[in-house]
């Protein structure tokens, strides 16, 4: 019997996965690892469906590409070459070629603002006029071809691909058109024949910081701009379970001081970059919640769990993906976090997850593991600041989730 029969004649579940850069990618591999280890008859590299968004859409290609989540893994937490190396180069390249390409054009702008203004000089002011030199500005302060071919590379070592054709899943990863702002699934029909590699660059490419990727001549950017999740995909075709992990979640510093994560609460004493961020994941995670309550109506007899951090995750806002200890504790936090809300939100998922022929294994759940156990690999001993933070920050997701349920 081959794969994909052997497929058809299990219920079928899909995974769908958001987005959050490097960091939210490491997010997704140390939760995959745990709802591995903790779900009996669930195997992440061997589902039927698989989509995603951004960041998310890296997992999901290599999960298609039957690669376990303990490989992912120890990609993440050994710092090897010829791994799963994340490396700040990679990712943070400055786009030279495009900076350059696009100041070389401010005189030839300069020179037009100032004519249209000696045209119509009543129509418009000279500050006006010289807005035209805004289109001098790069569309992305980085350059996304060192991912590309960090992406090739992944996709095709020996036993790999990076044809959505030849993948023993469907895999769709989610982009959008830039110039008609429409969803584009590659990996559907018409669209397989783009390189796996080239779709997880387009679907990556998160305007102001990476600039669009062109595709047989349309510019394509970051499919998170329309949806977070894009579960509806999956269920599209035909997904009876789909699990989400979506790492996008806002910041809550309503009682870090008091608790001694932070020094001060306030957001904006820490830079415009991280403005930004807490603005666009309460954007993203305003539009998830809107998609999660729809998904109900329209697919009645569908299933969809949702796994994310809480909004008193600190290590999720505040972390150096590309610093290993920190790319470290954000896996093995990842994989605390999930096995926790797994057996805490045990009476709602046990009697969803059976429907699909699945179980919840308490007595595994019920063990003290952490991410290291689970791989064999040599333990980290903690620091005491490393246990009182480890405290402080269980004891402020226990008041925060309190706070949420007496105001419902």
């Amino acid at each position: 019997m081959s794969d994909r029969t052997r497929q058809q004649a299990r219920p079928r579940i899909g995974l769908a996965l958001a987005g959050g850069g490097p960091e939210g990618a490491v997010y997704e591999i140390g939760a995959l690892r745990a709802l591995d280890e903790a779900l009996d008859g669930f195997e992440a590299h061997r589902l039927q469906a698989y989509v995603g968004v951004s960041a998310g859409s890296f997992v999901a290609a290599c999960l298609a590409n039957r690669m376990t989540s303990e490989r992912l893994c120890r990609g993440t937490l050994e710092d090897e070459e010829g791994r799963l190396p994340f490396r700040s180069e990679t990712f943070l390249t400055p786009a030279i070629h495009e900076m350059l390409g696009r100041s070389l054009a401010t005189p030839r702008l300069a020179l037009e603002a100032l004519r249209d203004y000696a045209a119509n000089p009543r129509d418009q002011s000279l500050l006006d006029a010289m807005t035209r030199l805004t289109r001098a500005l790069p569309v992305g302060l980085f350059d996304n071809e060192p991912v590309h071919a960090y992406l090739e590379r992944i996709f095709n070592t020996e036993g790999r691909t990076d044809d959505f054709r030849e993948l023993p899943a469907d895999l769709t990863v989610v982009a959008v058109d830039l110039d008609s702002g429409e969803a584009v699934r590659f990996g559907s029909d018409g669209m397989d024949h783009v390189p796996i590699s080239k779709a997880v660059q387009a679907s990556s490419a998160l305007p102001g910081l990476y600039p669009p990727v062109e595709i047989e001549g349309r510019h394509y950017v970051d499919g998170v701009l329309l949806k977070t999740l894009h579960a509806s995909v999956a269920l599209d075709a035909g997904a009876e379970l789909v699990i989400c992990l979506n790492p996008i979640v806002p910041v809550d510093t309503r009682d870090s001081v008091e608790a001694g994560v932070m020094r001060r609460g306030r957001l904006q004493n820490r830079g415009l970059p991280t403005v930004l961020s807490q603005t666009f994941r309460l954007l993203v995670h305003s539009r998830l919640a809107t998609g999660m309550a729809s998904y109900e109506q329209r697919y009645p007899e569908a299933d969809v769990i949702l796994f994310e951090p809480s909004k008193a995750d600190y290590r999720m806002f505040f972390t150096n993906i590309f610093k290993f200890s920190d790319r470290r504790t954000v896996a093995q936090h990842a994989y605390r976090s999930t096995r926790e809300q797994l057996l805490r939100r045990r009476e709602e998922l046990e009697p969803i997850l059976a429907r699909h022929g699945v179980r919840l294994n308490v007595e595994a759940l019920r063990r003290d593991n952490d991410l290291g156990t689970s791989l064999g690999l040599p333990g980290e001993p903690q620091s005491g600041v490393t246990e009182r933070l480890d405290r402080t920050l269980s004891r402020l997701e226990e008041v925060l989730a309190d706070q949420g349920r007496r105001h419902r």
